[in-house]
C-alpha cells in the first residue's frame, strides 16, 4: 500500500521562506506521549510527526482529544493535518495542532529513516523504545517544559494556518486561547467576552485600588483577564459582554484557582500597553458553551469544583444579609431553589447586585448557569460568583425539553437533596440499619448511653404549626435565634450585630406513621425545606398575608413518604428522661432501592 507521505512538505509547513505550504499535509504519528498535567487538569498529548524524510514535534490542541483517546491519533497511523500553528522556542520549532484528520486505513509502520528536522533535534528517527524529550525536560506545562527552568529571552509565534481560529486577520496572527502560556510574547486572540465584573475597590497594606475581570471564550477555550487601576479606567467600558474583541500584548500568569473558576491553567493580566479593538467578523467565534451536569450528580464532583447547570426556579428566597467572620463585612445575598429532570432540588446563593438591585429571575423561569461554585454547607448546594454566567429561558433543546418536563409531571413532583447526613455515615464507617417503628421501641434504641442510628420508611400524618420556625441571624454560619431590638431591627447577642430581618429557619415537630407504630420527630432546616417545599422564610411571610395559602402549605406537606435517617439519643426534660429522635435526613422514595430491598428480604426467608 502507498504510504501517501510527501518528502519534504514538513519543511514547507514550518519553513518562513516558503512560499503557500500545503493545508492537507498528510503525516504520520511517530509517537503519542500524555503530558502530566495537575490534579483535575485537562490532559494534553504531545506527538512527533513524520514526513518519511524528517520529523518534529508536536502539541495535540485539547478539542483533538477525544481523537487521541478513541485510538484514531496513535503509533503509525496516518492523519491530514488541516489546521495549526507553530511555537518556536529558543531554536526548536513546535506545531500546534488545532484540526486534524486521521485516515480510514489502519496504523502502518515507520516509513523511511526520518531525521530531526528542528536544528535542536536528535539527527536520528525516534524508535518506538526511544522517548523524544525536549532537552530532558520534565514537562508541567502545555510545552512540556518545565517552568521552574530559564524561560527564552525571545520566542517568536508564527502566524496561524488553517482551522477556525487559525488563520489571520489582516498581517495579525490569531492564536487559540488554549495555545497561550506565559513563554510567548507575541500572539493575538480572537475572542468573545462572556463575563465581566463589577469594579471592585481594594485595599491592603500596601495601599488602595481597584480591579475588574473579565473571561474571554473562543472555539478552543475559555481565559480570564484581569485589570488594576489604569486599566480599569481605559479598558472596563471597553469591553462589554458578547462583543468580540481582537487582544493582544497581555501578560500571561499562571491561574489562580482561588478567585476563578475557569478551566484554565492560564491567566491573563492587562498591562499599560495592551491592545483590544472591536471584531466585527464575528461569526467565527462561537456563543457560550455549555456542558451541563444533572443536579443528581453533584455529590460525584469535588467540593470547590466549578459545574454548568441548567434547571427550573423552584423557589425565590428572600434577599438579606451576612456578615464575614474575617473581615467583617456585610455581604447581600439570596437563596434560590432549584430542580431538574434528575428529581434533585439544590439550594442556590446569589451574591452582591446579582441578589438585590441587579436580580430579575422568576419563578418557574429555565436558567442556564456556567461556573458555578459547588459547596458542602449541610450537603451540596451552589453559588454564583461574579465570573459566573447566566441566560434566563435560554433557546437551546436542554431548556425546551426541562421545560416540557416541568410543565408535565415537575411542579407537582417531590425531589430528593443531597442530604448532609450521607457524610455521617461516611465518616462513621457506618450504613445505618433500616428499621420499623415497632422494632425502634422494642429494642429500645436511644436509651443507651451513645446515640443510636438508623433509617425508617414512614410517611408525615401530622406538622405542628406552632414554633415551626425561629428568627435566625444572618451572619455567616452563626444561625442563633434574634430578638426584635425596639428600632426595627433584629439583634444576635452572639454576634453583637442587628439586621434589617432575620432569615427564619425550620425547627419542626412532626408525626409519622409505618404499618407498625407511630413516632414524633423532630427536623431541622435542610429537612423542613424538603418536607414543606420552600423555605421558613418564604412560609413565615405567607403566613403573615395569607393564612389559608399557608395552611394549604402544611396540608400538602402530610401524606409522603420518605426514607428517614434519624439519630436517637437520651435526653433530660424537667427530670424526666426520654429518646429524643432527631431527622439528620430524608428522600423522597427510591423505588428501585426500595424494590431491592424487599427482594433481599424475601431471599433471607430462604423459601
Amino acid at each position: 500500500m502507498a504510504h501517501k507521505l510527501v518528502p519534504g512538505s514538513l519543511r514547507a509547513l514550518v519553513d518562513t521562506e516558503t512560499d503557500n505550504p500545503s493545508r492537507t499535509t498528510i503525516l504520520q504519528i511517530l509517537q503519542v506521549k500524555l503530558l502530566p498535567s495537575p490534579s483535575g487538569g485537562t490532559e494534553r498529548y504531545r506527538v512527533v510527526l513524520s514526513d518519511g524524510t524528517n520529523f518534529i514535534q508536536a502539541m495535540v490542541a485539547t478539542q483533538l482529544n477525544e481523537l487521541v483517546s478513541s485510538g484514531r491519533i496513535t503509533k503509525g497511523a496516518l492523519v491530514k493535518l488541516v489546521g495549526f500553528t507553530i511555537n518556536k522556542m529558543k531554536e526548536r520549532k513546535i506545531i500546534i495542532m488545532l484540526e486534524a484528520e486521521p485516515l480510514e486505513e489502519p496504523p502502518i509502520e515507520k516509513v523511511g529513516n526520518p531525521a530531526a528536522l528542528d536544528p535542536a533535534g536528535d539527527n536520528a528517527a525516534p524508535s518506538g523504545n526511544v522517548k523524544t524529550e525536549p532537552n530532558a525536560s520534565t514537562s508541567t506545562n502545555f510545552y512540556g517544559n518545565n517552568p521552574a527552568a530559564n524561560v527564552p529571552k525571545r520566542q517568536e509565534a508564527q502566524a496561524t494556518r488553517g482551522s477556525t481560529n487559525g488563520g489571520t486577520m489582516g498581517n495579525t496572527a490569531i492564536y487559540p486561547i488554549e495555545a497561550l502560556s506565559p513563554y510567548q510574547n507575541k500572539w493575538t486572540i480572537k475572542a468573545r467576552v462572556i463575563t465581566k465584573s463589577d469594579i471592585k475597590q481594594w485595599h491592603n497594606q500596601k495601599g488602595e485600588g481597584k480591579l475588574f475581570s473579565c473571561t474571554f471564550m473562543d472555539e478552543s477555550g475559555e481565559i480570564r483577564a484581569t485589570g488594576f487601576n489604569d486599566a480599569v479606567d481605559n479598558l472596563y467600558e471597553v469591553l462589554q459582554e458578547g462583543q468580540v474583541y481582537m487582544i493582544s500584548k497581555c501578560r500571561v500568569n499562571i491561574a489562580k484557582k482561588q478567585f476563578s473558576n475557569v478551566n484554565n491553567e492560564y491567566e491573563l493580566m492587562f498591562e499599560r500597553d495592551t491592545e483590544i479593538s472591536p471584531c466585527e467578523d464575528a461569526e467565527d467565534v462561537p456563543q457560550i458553551k455549555f456542558s451541563f451536569l444533572p443536579l443528581s450528580q453533584l455529590d460525584s464532583v469535588e467540593k470547590d469544583a466549578t459545574v454548568d447547570i441548567i434547571a427550573v426556579i423552584k423557589e425565590i428566597g428572600e434577599a438579606g444579609e451576612i456578615t464575614s467572620k474575617t473581615t467583617s463585612k456585610p455581604y447581600s445575598k439570596r437563596d434560590l431553589s432549584i430542580v431538574d429532570e434528575s428529581g434533585f432540588s439544590v439550594k442556590l446563593t446569589v451574591w452582591g447586585k446579582q441578589a438585590t438591585t441587579d436580580f430579575s429571575l422568576r419563578g418557574e423561569e429555565i436558567v442556564a448557569w456556567k461556573g458555578l461554585r459547588v459547596s458542602d454547607f449541610g450537603g451540596r448546594t451552589l453559588s454564583m460568583s461574579n465570573s459566573s454566567l447566566m441566560q434566563v429561558n435560554p433557546e437551546i433543546p436542554e431548556a425546551y425539553s426541562l421545560k416540557g418536563w416541568y410543565e408535565a409531571s415537575g411542579k407537582s413532583g417531590n425531589f430528593n437533596t443531597h442530604a448532609s447526613t450521607m457524610a455521617l455515615a461516611g465518616a462513621t464507617g457506618r450504613q445505618d440499619p433500616r428499621k420499623t417503628l415497632a422494632q425502634v421501641k422494642d429494642e429500645n434504641l436511644g436509651m443507651g448511653e451513645t446515640p443510636d442510628y438508623f433509617a425508617t420508611k414512614a410517611t408525615v400524618v401530622f406538622i405542628k404549626q406552632e414554633g415551626v420556625s425561629y428568627p435566625a441571624c444572618r451572619s455567616e454560619g452563626c444561625n442563633k435565634k434574634v430578638l426584635e431590638d425596639g428600632e426595627g431591627g433584629w439583634r444576635c447577642e452572639k454576634c453583637d450585630k442587628s439586621h434589617a430581618s432575620p432569615e427564619y429557619r425550620y425547627i419542626m415537630t412532626i408525626s409519622v406513621n409505618d404499618h407498625t407504630g407511630q413516632q414524633w420527630l423532630s427536623c431541622f432546616d435542610d429537612v423542613g425545606r424538603q418536607i414543606m417545599g420552600m423555605d421558613a422564610t418564604s412560609l413565615q411571610k405567607l403566613k403573615e398575608e395569607d393564612e389559608q395559602a399557608a395552611a394549604e402549605v402544611f396540608q400538602k406537606g402530610t401524606g409522603q413518604t420518605y426514607v428517614f435517617r434519624i439519630q436517637a439519643k437520651q435526653d433530660n426534660y424537667n427530670g424526666q428522661v426520654r429518646v429524643r429522635f432527631q431527622v439528620r435526613g430524608c428522600a423522597p422514595l427510591d423505588f428501585d432501592a426500595e424494590m431491592a430491598l424487599l427482594n433481599e428480604q424475601i431471599a433471607a426467608y430462604d423459601v
